[in-house]
């Protein structure tokens, strides 16, 4: 693999292999044994207000020694982008559009690497003159928030062409070592999971929510708008459910005129969820939420029949890389 210790050895890790910044309950704890299997874990804060941005990074700098990313979107203003500096984070990584000048000026005056998500050659020329340290190269497979309007594959050559010496990732539709080697032997830098790694044990989602994870194929994911409440008119892909399919009965409407609109599916402590919520279900909600909130998969699915540790499995993920070209 040519190009997989150019990503290690800038980061600090010992396996070309990222996890899917995500954001939600008990992240932290998944992220920072992804870190101590020897991967990089990442955080997404894009909602959290500034005392759950620092109590997030602290969490994971008290439970590893080892890099970890914080990821934001950039739909939504980074407000805690300084709180998590100040706190230490190594890594700011940023999707959904190109951070402005000041931001760029800002990470780097904490001494932090600075990443980035794209998904075709305009947006990887931002990356480059963002100052992006890495980029990851996003394709239409990933689960959660989609950014992507291709196939990874469509853009990887030209994307590998363009950035030169930094080094790219590939994120959608990896789910097993063997992904993880078409794409370092593509020329690739590492490979994001994201589906994947929410089917641990360190993740905080609710186990019904896993259990369809591992029950599922790529077939049962679908590409849609359908929860767009916190994050109106952005592509997600998630598994079929009981919200979906009486949204596409109805005729995949719009705000105001959906089934159920205002139901409320689940509770978490005081905290009530709406159906078409952007959030998907969490440990502790009842286990029929999965019938009801965003299920966030991605094609990766086909691959995924069991839930592991964390951090076990990023050393099997680079085990089954190795033996899979034997």
């Amino acid at each position: 693999f040519p190009h997989a210790g150019t990503f290690t050895k800038m980061i600090g890790i010992k396996y070309p292999i990222v996890q899917a910044v995500m954001g939600g309950f008990g992240v932290p704890a998944m992220a920072s044994a992804v870190c101590e299997g020897g991967g990089l874990g990442g955080v997404g804060l894009s909602w959290a207000d500034e005392q759950q941005a620092r109590d997030s990074v602290r969490q994971v700098r008290a439970a590893t020694k080892n890099p970890f990313a914080i990821g934001y979107a950039l739909w939504f203003p980074p407000q805690t982008l300084t709180a998590v500096l100040e706190e230490g984070a190594p890594i700011i990584q940023f999707s959904w559009g190109t951070p402005t000048k000041e931001v760029q000026s800002l990470v780097k005056s904490f001494g932090a690497k600075l990443g980035m998500q794209v998904s075709n050659l305009d947006g990887t020329r931002q990356a480059l003159d963002a100052g992006s340290e890495y980029i990851i190269l996003q394709g239409q497979e990933a689960g959660g928030h989609v950014q992507a309007m291709s196939n990874w594959r469509d853009y990887l050559p030209k994307v590998l062409e363009l950035a030169g010496t930094t080094p790219v990732l590939v994120a959608g539709g990896l789910g097993d070592g063997h992904a993880l080697r078409e794409v370092l032997n593509a020329g690739a830098s590492g490979g994001a999971f994201g589906t994947r790694f929410v089917a641990t044990k360190e993740n905080r989602w609710s186990p019904s929510y896993k259990e369809r994870i591992v029950q599922s194929k790529a077939s049962d994911t679908i590409l849609t708008v359908c929860f767009d409440g916190g994050w109106p008119n952005a592509l997600h892909r998630v598994l079929k459910n009981k919200t979906t399919n009486m949204w596409e009965a109805a005729g995949s409407g719009q705000v105001g005129f959906r089934p159920g609109e205002g139901d409320v599916v689940a509770s978490f402590g005081d905290m009530e969820f709406l159906r078409y919520g952007v959030w998907p279900p969490a440990e502790g909600m009842a286990p029929e939420s999965s019938d009801h909130m965003a299920l966030y998969c991605g094609t990766s699915v086909d691959a995924i029949r069991d839930i592991p540790s964390a951090k076990d499995l990023v050393k099997r993920l680079w085990d089954e890389c190795l033996s899979s070209g034997k």
